[in-house]
């Protein structure tokens, strides 16, 4: 939290501070007054019980005040905002390494339940696509806006089979973007790319049209895990997921269990399609101090005192 005038909040918290003070002053001032008149066992008796709700109350109206006063300073928040026109194509590999078991029940299986966190994490009105891949790239759902329509086509994405296109599932996520707006592309993948295009070299072309690509590789690389049914490694390509990424002003990042993936598409999400923004806390502040110290008021006025 920011303030457009400190000098206000300076000055608040210093009005604050002396009118707690001089309540605390006019407040001992009554009770050794009323000591110099009263029976002094039966007045400390007396006043010992309703110390707390004094304490409660003073303590409530010198927050209320401060509220208040602070409104004056401008108040300003950091929060977190849908992105205007934000569009994000998951590239999902589905080739033959994908059948793998180190991540369970399967790379395959904790590939779509990312993508399901993934979409559970954006905001509504964020426009959203699938494509998957093996030999070759396919989409399986258009960016649009209906996230329950992608979380279904989820369940239309092919079995794992077949060889590993990245430049291609790139090129055609990118063919799918709008010409303006927050564009990314998030690649999941777990192998090395054995078909098509480079993908290094598409996503040099792809990050020069302001397209952010976000690589995660899936399982790790050297596992020694072999792919089911044949007598190929599947591996993954570290270093080529992180050129991709950087080529694209975006970040790699490594997932070696179900629960990783599925966490790390949901920091994706609050990364690309969630936005930082300065806003002002000025009604909120003067409104909650308002409300407090009307409260406040009203119940000192309902025990018999005043704040």
């Amino acid at each position: 939290m920011s303030f457009a005038h400190p000098l206000g909040l300076v000055a608040a918290l210093l009005a604050a501070a002396a009118l707690a003070w001089l309540y605390r002053s006019l407040e001992r001032r009554q009770q050794a007054q009323a000591l110099l008149y009263s029976n002094v066992a039966f007045a400390l008796g007396a006043m010992r019980p309703a110390r707390w709700p004094a304490a409660a109350l003073f303590a409530a109206f010198v927050l209320a005040v401060t509220a208040l006063l602070g409104a004056l300073a401008g108040p300003r928040f950091t929060a977190r905002v849908p992105a205007k026109d934000g569009t994000i194509v998951i590239c999902i590999d589905t080739s033959g390494s994908m059948r793998a078991t180190d991540l369970a029940p399967s790379r395959e299986a904790a590939a779509k339940s990312a993508a399901s966190a993934f979409i559970d994490a954006v905001p509504e009105g964020t426009r959203v696509g699938l494509v998957s891949f093996s030999s070759n790239a396919n989409v399986v759902a258009a960016p649009a806006a209906d996230l329950d329509g992608v979380r279904a086509a989820l369940d239309r994405i092919p079995p794992a089979d077949g060889a590993t296109a990245i430049g291609d599932a790139l090129n055609l996520a990118a063919a799918q973007m709008p010409a303006t707006g927050r564009r990314v592309i998030v690649l999941l993948t777990d192998g090395v790319n054995n078909r098509g295009a480079d993908p290094v070299e598409a996503s040099q072309a792809i990050g020069q049209k302001g397209i952010a690509i976000y690589t995660v590789g899936v399982g790790t690389a050297g596992s020694g895990d072999l792919i089911p049914g044949t007598g190929e490694l599947a591996d993954l390509d570290e270093d080529a997921l992180r050129s991709i990424a950087a080529n694209a002003n975006g970040a790699y990042a490594q997932a070696g269990d179900a629960s990783a993936l599925s966490g790390t598409f949901r920091n994706i999400a609050l990364e690309t399609v969630w936005e930082k923004k300065r806003v002002d806390g000025t009604v909120p502040f003067a409104l909650g101090g308002g409300l407090l110290l009307l409260a406040t008021l009203l119940v000192g006025f309902g025990l018999g005192r005043f704040p």
